[in-house]
């Protein structure tokens, strides 16, 4: 079925419902039972009275005539266009430049949607529900609100004066069954053995830095690693917005930001909850990203007894994450000599895995990387690329599709200190 024409039905299934005399005080169940049947009607009528139509309508599966059912009542009782967009389980991002545009991304390709929202107005008014449900407020004095939606889903809104063209909505999705190492593998983002290899690294508690760009595919990563980890261990997480769906570890500590409120007051920032963090006795801590200033607290945890943390932050590749913690570990330490800064980094960080959004979209492991400590006479973090990308250039290889794969260098690892303590006699 195409897009216009289930969206076509939507609407008049929403026309017809809202119709319904007893509209306002159906309950949820019976509101929903209403539109199934609503739409079973549709389907006898063009069975018997348009078999153009019918050929459509019978073509609808169990799964669509689901998200039509679930869109009409979205429509209706829920989040309107929106709640019709979120409904479709493949969605990953939603953008909402006004009213008027909205965007979609399916399977790491980003399309223009054709529904609207009727008006500014209603659009305002979906945003103020979904705001005020998660505690908070959006207005000309606080036009920037950063919340999520009952799913989990991230949500960041840029209202008047700031936003131009109308209210600016994003929205990232996570999938419901957290990221597993099997599904990386599954998606060619690693290979089998490389997997056995991450998973004796996090084991053996080497801190581990996920490095890559806007959509790379960072937090879904650290979500398998971070699966590798012990159970019996004490592991505290924190993150700006809670995404992380840690899934085997029954000591878990949970830890989220908070913006400052209304009065510019009571804001709790990814520092303040590191330096907490480290006063519950973590044997690990996982945070997020890191973008600023906190890079210091993270590091220090690292190198104060708290082996096995992991991390992740915004970067185009390896050399420029270590380039970026150090722009960060230097504006929460101001004066702190690029010397000093090298040697923090180079004593806390032991692996970085660096993931890039390829040509075709494919989100791939393109480099993991050993740090090798500071080099005091070239001034120099050195590092030593465990494993890198190798694009295969074939016939299949072209500019919208790339081949290739994750391989091991001939350079082999020189930190195997964390693997003897952990009584592992292995070459990696």
């Amino acid at each position: 079925m195409s897009d216009k024409i289930r969206n076509d039905l939507i609407g008049v299934l929403k026309s017809e419902i809202q119709n319904h005399a007893d509209l306002t005080i159906l309950s949820d169940e019976d509101l929903q039972s209403l539109i199934t049947k609503a739409l079973d009607n549709k389907i006898d009528w063009a069975r018997a009275n348009s078999p153009e139509a019918f050929r459509e309508l019978a073509a609808l599966n169990f799964k669509e005539k689901k998200l039509i059912a679930g869109a009409v009542y979205e429509a209706i009782r829920g989040l309107g266009v929106l709640g019709q967009i979120i409904a479709d389980p493949d969605v990953t991002e939603v953008m909402i430049n006004g009213y008027q545009d909205i965007f979609i991304e399916k399977a790491g390709r980003l399309y223009k949607d054709e529904r609207q929202f009727e008006s500014r107005r209603e659009l305002e008014i979906i945003i103020a529900k979904f705001v005020s449900m998660a505690g908070r407020q959006v207005n000309e004095s606080e036009p920037i609100v950063d919340t999520r939606l009952d799913d989990g889903s991230r949500v960041n809104v840029v209202m008047q004066p700031v936003a131009l063209n109308g209210p600016i909505v994003t929205i990232r999705r996570f999938p419901k069954e957290a990221m597993t190492v099997q599904k990386l593998i599954q998606y060619g983002s690693i290979t089998p053995e490389i997997a056995e290899v991450l998973e004796l690294l996090v084991k053996c508690k080497y801190n581990i830095f996920v490095s890559g760009g806007t959509g790379s595919g960072k937090t879904t990563f650290l979500n398998a690693l971070s699966n590798f980890i012990p159970r019996d261990e004490r592991i505290i997480t924190i993150e700006d917005s809670a995404e992380l769906q840690i899934k085997n570890i029954d000591n878990l500590v949970r830890l989220e930001t908070r913006n400052a409120g209304p009065d510019g007051k009571g804001a709790i920032t990814i520092r303040d909850l590191i330096k907490s963090a480290l006063r519950m006795r973590p044997e690990r801590v996982v945070v997020g990203e890191v973008r600023g200033a906190e890079a210091l607290d993270m590091l220090q945890a690292m190198n104060t007894g708290h082996d096995g943390s992991l991390s992740t932050g915004h970067a185009n590749s390896t050399f420029d994450m270590l380039s970026r913690l150090e722009t960060m570990v230097l504006q929460g330490a101001e004066g702190l000599p690029l010397e000093a800064i090298r040697q923090q980094i180079s004593s806390a960080v032991d692996i970085i895995i660096h993931l890039s959004r390829l040509r075709d979209k494919s989100r791939k492991t393109v480099e993991i990387v050993e740090i090798l400590g500071y080099d005091p006479e070239n001034r120099r973090i050195m590092t030593n690329v465990l494993y890198e990308f190798r694009e295969t250039k074939t016939n299949d290889s072209a500019r919208n599709k790339v081949v290739g794969s994750l391989v091991r260098t001939d350079k082999p690892m020189q930190n195997t200190q964390k693997l003897e303590n952990a009584g592992i006699d292995r070459v990696i």
